[in-house]
């Protein structure tokens, strides 16, 4: 790994150029520390993939839309569901019904009254495969869910209906513990549907957004900036501490740190170049967060069609490396797919239960790649190109894959970035060799990271299938014996890394730092940032 540790000291170089091209905020009276409103000022990373609810199904969009919009339920401080837009509900005998009641003053930033229709509307939207949602199967255990976005049923099918103005019901296809939390999910937000019927792009431009959450969205530059502003509509406008709350979008994590150090925001990531420094002083909060930075192969394209090469690649990297010299903040290497912190009915923690499912050995993996050409019939390996969003930790850890597979496998690998919203719908479209990825655990539950690998998941982005693992998934979803559903689970896992259509790198964590004046933000473990309850001095 001699040629990986120059590339962190090349990355001291990058360092210092950051200070010169740092960006100017475009923003006006948005910071203005003389105005006497309480202020915070963020960084979105990069331009929101989409404010339309079922479709930004990434951080750089559900991260603020969390604070433009509310679900039935809300995460709490202690990442448990609470009363949101919907003040109570009760739940049938069977635990399938449940029946929720509208706040009465719960409003929509225009002024209507935010509706049981509306959840209907969106709920039935989320699944339409007209939409084209790839958080469609998060709402697959609602009755007839399932069988509506995938063509074999109608909107009709679907249960889930207003009872009168204020009141709404969903039937749940079998008895879900998790059900409260997964609903809090941006996903499941309501949608305006006089607004959306008379403008189908309500959700792309600040004049003409409608939510119901604790802010509205004032100002949008796309591209380059957002002005959050409170929202005086809100049902609980009172605990709302922050006037405004202003994004940046810079996508160098040094460039974001120089515009923290000069007060610009008021939270940053840690650059890897100074994370050892960071840490020593006692600057850098970390907060747990559920989630896998990882790699997808496409098995449809050569030479990735073949199981024994794919696994090749996979043994050929070293997960801890990674974590020590390259991204340095701490994370956990990964091992396998679901991340620490979920725990079994017998109290044991998943992670440790499943135990490590691929493993780093060049000899191995030197091994398996003659071994797959030879099925294959290579007399040279056909060109791989590994592929990545924009931005400098994603570079950092993909130029660590070329010369882990340099130097374990003696491959040569081109490597290739373009913008986020054009990288995720090319992944989604498979037009990738070698492509990474992330997923952020949407409700605290295995199962939704292991359901997006099923056959034809919007989620699953690699052309891989396997029929045994599609029907563990179908039959655990409707298990209700924890220890049995629990079983099914470990099995989908290690069958899923025998395949091997993905490369683990590291499991998430939430390091950052703050400014002291800054108190009351909430970053879930599993779940969207919460600014609800934040406040300034």
């Amino acid at each position: 790994m001699k040629k990986l540790l120059s590339l962190v000291i090349s990355a001291l170089l990058i360092f210092v150029l950051a200070a010169c091209t740092a960006k100017e905020s475009t923003g006006s009276d948005s910071k203005d520390k003389d105005s006497g409103e309480k202020i915070l000022n963020l960084n979105n990373g990069s331009e929101p993939t989409s404010y339309d609810p079922p479709i930004g199904f990434d951080s750089v969009s559900w991260n603020s839309l969390n604070n433009l919009m509310e679900g039935l339920t809300r995460l709490n401080a202690k990442n448990e569901p609470e009363a949101a837009t919907a003040e109570k509900w009760k739940v049938s005998d069977d635990g399938k019904v449940y029946t929720f009641q509208i706040r009465k003053n719960a409003k929509w930033s225009n002024g209507d009254d935010v509706t049981a229709n509306d959840f209907v509307y969106a709920w039935k939207r989320l699944l339409d495969p007209e939409t084209g949602s790839a958080a469609a199967f998060l709402g697959y255990f609602i009755e007839g869910g399932e069988a509506y976005n995938n063509g074999e049923g109608s909107a009709d099918d679907v249960k889930v209906k207003a009872v009168d103005d204020k009141t709404f019901e969903v039937t749940l296809t079998s008895p879900q513990a998790y059900f409260l939390s997964v609903i809090t999910n941006p996903a499941f937000f309501p949608i305006n549907e006089k607004v959306a019927k008379a403008n189908p792009n309500w959700f792309a431009e600040a004049d003409s957004f409608v939510g119901n959450g604790p802010f509205n969205l004032k100002e949008w530059k796309h591209d380059s900036e957002m002005l959050f502003v409170k929202n005086d509509q809100y049902w609980d406008k009172k605990n709302v501490k922050l006037d405004k709350v202003h994004w940046d979008m810079v996508d160098d994590t040094n460039t974001e740190y120089q515009m923290y150090q000069r007060g610009e925001l008021d939270s940053s990531d840690v650059p890897a170049d100074l994370s050892e420094k960071l840490y020593s002083e006692g600057k850098v909060k970390v907060e747990d967060q559920a989630g896998l930075y990882f790699y997808r192969f496409n098995v449809t394209k050569e030479p990735f069609q073949n199981k024994n090469i794919r696994k090749a690649f996979a043994m050929a990297v070293d997960q801890k490396q990674m974590v020590d010299y390259v991204t340095k903040n701490k994370e956990k290497a990964a091992h396998g797919l679901i991340s620490p912190g979920f725990n079994d009915p017998s109290g044991k923690d998943f992670r440790k239960v499943s135990g490590d499912l691929i493993k780093t050995d060049a000899t191995e993996a030197k091994a398996l790649l003659k071994k797959g050409m030879e099925e294959e019939g290579y007399k040279e390996l056909p060109e791989v190109t590994l592929t990545y969003s924009t931005d400098d930790r994603h570079k950092k850890i993909a130029e660590a894959l070329q010369q882990m597979f340099k130097e374990n496998l003696g491959v040569d690998v081109k490597l290739a970035n373009m913008e986020l919203n054009v990288f995720a719908q090319d992944q989604k479209a498979l037009k990738f060799q070698l492509s990474r990825s992330s997923f952020l655990f949407d409700y605290a539950d295995p199962i939704n990271f292991l359901e997006g690998f099923q056959t034809g998941q919007s989620m699953n982005r690699t052309g891989w299938s396997n029929a045994e693992y599609d029907q563990l998934i179908k039959d655990a979803k409707n298990e209700s014996d924890e220890t049995k559903r629990y079983q099914m689970m470990y099995k989908a896992e290690k069958l899923l890394f025998d395949d091997a259509p993905i490369i683990p790198i590291h499991f998430y964590n939430q390091p950052y730092l703050q400014n002291d004046a800054v108190s009351g933000i909430i970053r879930h473990p599993v779940g969207y940032l919460e600014l609800k309850w934040a406040d300034k001095k």
